[in-house]
């Protein structure tokens, strides 16, 4: 089966089903993934989506691989990330990131509020896009990401890298989206 233009439509992060529209059949395909549960998307390239959660993990997902839809891992936003994607303090605290007033913010017990999953594409990895597509052992792919409201840009290597590196471009305004020719 092939399909033309898919459109990833709005789903709810509580529950596992997903709504594609088929552009050229002009109707709507649902379909249950279990992994996107807990988590919003940012970004679809090469086939796949790409999910976020609320500790700022992220992994790619073919939504229609002929078996069970396979996953990659993609390694989370670190510190490091986090100090360049968005000008408001904020620190890991257990599994969650949590913003912090800018008093007093390198103290984990100072107030602060966990950053809601609907709020993680602004703080973390706005958007990622896919370099090269994944081969069948889930290797050989590179992902690029645009941060929440920064200049600067991450990649990772999937089997190279251990972490997200970051790029700086030297702008001096935010990127609107990546786009790979």
């Amino acid at each position: 089966m092939t399909f033309g233009p898919l459109l990833l439509l709005l789903f709810d992060p509580d529950s596992d089903r997903v709504g594609f529209y088929c552009v050229p059949e002009k109707k709507v395909l649902s379909k249950t993934l279990p992994d996107v549960r807990g988590k919003v998307a940012c970004g679809s390239s090469c086939g796949w989506l790409t999910l976020m959660d609320e500790a700022a993990s992220v992994m790619l997902l073919n939504p229609f691989a002929i078996a069970r839809a396979p996953r990659i891992e993609l390694p989370p936003a670190s510190e490091h990330v986090a100090a360049v994607s968005s000008s408001k303090c904020m620190s890991r605290v257990h599994d969650w990131w949590v913003l912090h007033p800018t008093n007093g913010y390198r103290d984990v017990d100072a107030a602060g509020r966990a950053i809601k999953l609907e709020d993680m594409r602004d703080m973390f990895f706005h958007e990622i896009v896919l370099l090269t597509s994944p081969d069948a052992a889930g290797r050989e792919c590179v992902a690029m990401a645009m941060l929440g409201c920064s200049t600067e840009v991450a990649f990772y290597r999937v089997g190279v890298n251990s972490a997200w590196t970051l790029l700086n471009t030297k702008l001096e305004f935010s990127v609107e989206s990546i786009i790979y020719c």
